[in-house]
Order: C-alpha cells, then structure tokens, then sequence
C-alpha cells in the first residue's frame, strides 16, 4: 500500500520517506511574514477605538479585498463553529424575536465572532461563510505570555509565546471570505460589549505596500506544479501590457537536501533520484514512483533551467517575454513523463521560445551544473530567498513583499498588483480592466467593451441600436399610418356605395317624373 511505513523498506522507498518528512519539516517550522498592511479597527462603541488599531493575525486562505475594507455590525456566535450546522438564531447581541417567538438571525451583511479551538481555523470560517459572514474575527482563547496584565486576570497556568499562523489546512481552496484572529485580552473586551447587547462595528481593511509607481510580483512554483498552469499560460498578457510599470520575478521551490538529511556524512546522495549535486538540491518526485517517470531529480534540473533562462531573458526588463514563451511551449509539448526529462523535446522549446539554447546551457554550467557534489550559485539563492520569503504552500504569490492569498487566479492577482501602485500613479491597463468583469479579456483587447464585459455594452454597440430601434419603430408607424389611411378610404367608399344607389334611384325618379310632365304638356 503506498505510503505505508514498512520495517523492509528498500532504500529507495527510504530516500522517498525522508524528503517527503523534510518537506512537511520545512513547511510547518517555516515563518511567513505578512507584510499586507491589514489593520483591524473599531469604530463603535468610541470606548474601544485605538489610534492605531488593533494586534491582530491575518489568515493566509480567503481573498481579501486589497485595496477595500469590510465596515459592518459584528455578532458574537458565542461557539467556536466547528458544527457545519450553525444556528444564526443564536449569540449577541440580542435580537428582536419573529412571529413564531425565535430571535431573528444575524442580519447581512456581518461580521462573525468565533471562538478558537477545537478545530481548524479554515473549518470554521468555512461555516461562517455558509451562514453568510462577509468576514470572521477568530477570537484567541489563550493569553501571550508576554502579556501579564491577560495571564494575571484570566488566572491561565498555560500560555503561548507567540500568536499563531491561521495556516491552511490543505482544504481552504473554497474559502472567499477574510478573516483574522484577534488576541485575547482584546476579544474578551469585544465579546464583553455584545454579551451586554450593545453594538460593535469593526473594520477589516487590506492594503498593500505601495513604495512608488512599479510594482513587483513574484511568483514561486515548480515545474511540475498542476495548480499554476493556467495561470502561467494567461498572464504574459498582463506582464506584456504592465511593461516596465511592473517587474515580475518567478522562483523555483526546491528543497535543502543537506538539511533534510539527503547528503551523507561521506558526501553520498542517499535519496537517491530525487535529488542533484549528490543530494544538495531536492524536488518530490510528481507521480509518487522512484522507480519511473519523472523524478525529482528532473524537476530540480528543469527549475535550474528555467532561472536560467529567466536570468539571460527577463532580469533586466522584469517582464521575461521569453520565460513566458518557454513555460508554456513546454507544458504543450514536453509536461509527461515521457519527455520532461527529454533534451530533444527541451531543444524544441527553446528554439519555438526563440531562446539560444548555448546561453542556458553555459548558465546551468557556470552556476554550478546538477552533476557533481558541488554547490549551485543560482540553486543556492532560489533556497536562500525561499526561506527568506517564508513561502510554505505552493505555488505562493507576493505583490511588493506582501503574500497574497487565495486561489492563484488571474483576477485576484491582477488586481493585487493593480492595488500595489502609489494613488493616482496606476497603468493604464490598471484603470481600463481592474475593475472589468472580464479582466483577461479587456488586457488583451485593450479595453472594457462589447463581449469581453459580460453583459456591458460599449457606446457604439447602444448608438447602433438606438438608430436601428428608432428606425424599426419609424418603419412600422409608416406601414401603421399607410393601414390607417387604407382603413379610413375603404370606409370612405363603403359609405359612398351605400349612398350612391339611393342618389342613383333619386335622379331616375326624377328624370320620370320630368317626362310624364312632358306627356301632359
């Protein structure tokens, strides 16, 4: 059975163990910054406000509005909501009661207040979401042992050195809503003024640094990453219509294989395929089989190859036309096991992307190649920035330095780039299509009009209708008043038949009439 721990375990199936548990190792010891500049406010009651707001932790699955805020009631659920089930008839403050005698649900829109613990953060905003919160504050159930003042008053015997990570547990991919947890001496006074039924207004607002008018993204992903692919195949347009208003940076994520125990004390590879440079450099093997296909040692060479290629193409411009090129003549043409790993089919890449494959050849070289046991000067700056970046799940997204969350989508990052730049100092493309339904397809047309709005309608297209409309409607008045007119002559002649007869019987009468006097004359 895969996966499972045996006694027997070839050392093949040893190596795979041992990068697998130093990736989820690196994973959960690794630190992610948050540099988005959220900020947690309260508004009302005017006795909790602080100047500069509120301590708080920022969850990393949702999707923000960065650039916006969420300003609404906040109500206390009075339960950690890790029931699907959740009863909006409950919690605080108070509500006036229905018909039938039950309390009336929390009115949208609103803010939720839970309790941690007993289960994951991304379960419970997952059931604040279904009872439709525009947002959850997760209040913490545990003082900071820096703060005395809370361990004192709550008489706690245990409590942590930092806050935690609302880290996700895997499954957040459906999570839309924002959330943050706030610390405990903070929520217990909120929690406080809604269990006396008086009302709390808090603020949830996201910004992102915003140090001049160029933004940078970065993008980290590996090679055999499935979730990054469309994204990657859409978003040249945006990296070609940003210019130099934007620098874009992708990095490779591979692992540390001396910390993760993959190079022996004699220097010897001991995870075997998985690994270059003699277990320096390691990847996860993409189909969970040492024995074929590709192997992690592949997806490292293939991450060396495509820093390199961003190296000689994209540093200096930071838009990488040729990178963009490369990655997707390479998902069509070589992403299967049977020709990743293939010079031949790498070659034809390269040459469709109109890249000199000398110049990558020399660079993968120079830096340090993947066959020896020695270090790799680029390998060795993609782990230095990866620790440094804090990246734990893949594939991550920074917009000037700040992680963005939610699903890797071409709207959401988008517009977290177009909300990076100074006020006032936004591209073009930024002020056309940031705020178009369709946002790809205003990039590539160059605006937001006719089918790629969704249902707006561009000025021409209403122009044109208003005129063929206003000539329809004349054409069928005339047509109506040519019937009218048909209508009142037919009349006009029935009548006249009627009458004509009579006049006709009149005139006969009459000219009788004239010859009898004639007879008596």
């Amino acid at each position: 059975m895969r996966g499972a721990v045996s006694t027997s375990r070839s050392p093949r199936g040893a190596a795979a163990v041992v990068i697998a548990a130093a990736a989820a190792a690196s994973s959960a010891s690794a630190a992610t910054p948050d540099n988005v500049s959220s900020r947690l406010q309260i508004h009302v009651p005017q006795s909790l406000f602080k100047a500069d707001g509120y301590d708080h932790r920022e969850a990393l699955f949702g999707v923000p509005p960065y650039g916006g805020s969420i300003a609404q009631n906040v109500y206390y659920a009075d339960s950690d909501l890790c029931d699907p089930t959740v009863d909006t008839r409950k919690g605080y403050p108070i509500r006036a009661k229905d018909k039938d005698g039950k309390m009336e649900p929390w009115p949208s829109p609103y803010i939720l207040m839970v309790d941690r613990g007993d289960c994951s953060f991304v379960q419970k905003v997952r059931n604040a979401q279904r009872s439709g919160a525009a947002g959850v504050v997760i209040a913490d159930n545990t003082c900071l042992c820096s703060d005395t003042d809370c361990v004192s008053a709550n008489g706690q015997d245990v409590c942590q050195t930092a806050e935690p990570i609302m880290a996700d547990d895997g499954s957040g991919q459906d999570i839309s809503i924002p959330s943050f947890l706030m610390f405990k001496k903070d929520a217990d006074a909120v929690k406080a003024e809604l269990r006396a039924n008086h009302m709390v207004q808090v603020e949830m607002a996201w910004a992102l640094p915003s140090p001049d008018d160029r933004v940078e993204y970065d993008l980290w992903t590996t090679p055999s990453d499935l979730v990054s692919r469309d994204f990657q195949k859409s978003f040249k347009d945006v990296a070609t219509a940003l210019g130099d208003r934007a620098y874009f940076t992708p990095h490779m994520y591979i692992y540390d294989g001396i910390k993760s125990g993959c190079q022996g004390p004699d220097g010897e590879n001991q995870c075997y395929n998985l690994c270059t440079n003699n277990g320096r450099y390691c990847a996860t093997d993409p189909d969970n089989d040492l024995d074929k296909g590709i192997s992690g040692a592949d997806v490292v060479e293939e991450s060396l190859r495509r820093t390199c290629i961003w190296h000689e193409y994209g540093k200096e411009n930071g838009v990488g036309i040729e990178w963009w090129d490369y990655v997707n003549e390479f998902m069509f043409r070589c992403d299967n096991e049977d020709y990743f790993a293939s010079k031949e089919c790498v070659n034809d890449c390269l040459a469709h992307a109109k890249i000199d494959k000398a110049v990558v050849k020399k660079c993968m070289k120079d830096s340090g190649g993947t066959a020896d046991d020695n270090p790799n000067e680029i390998l060795e700056n993609e782990l230095a920035a990866k620790d440094a970046a804090g990246v734990v799940i893949l594939p991550a997204t920074f917009v000037n330095g700040a992680a963005i969350r939610g699903a890797l989508e071409f709207a959401v990052i988008f517009k977290a780039i177009c909300s990076g730049y100074v006020a006032g100092s936004e591209p073009d493309v930024c002020t056309k299509c940031a705020n178009c339904p369709n946002e790809h397809s205003c990039v590539m047309n160059g605006s937001c009009h006719g089918a790629s709005a969704q249902g707006s309608v561009s000025n021409s297209v209403f122009l044109s209708s208003l005129v063929g409309l206003s000539l329809f409607f004349s054409c069928v008045g005339f047509i109506q008043w040519r019937r009218s007119q048909n209508q009142v002559r037919e009349q006009v002649k029935g009548i006249l038949a009627e009458y004509m007869p009579i006049d006709k019987q009149n005139q006969d009468d009459d000219l009788a009439l004239t010859e009898e006097d004639a007879e008596f004359s």
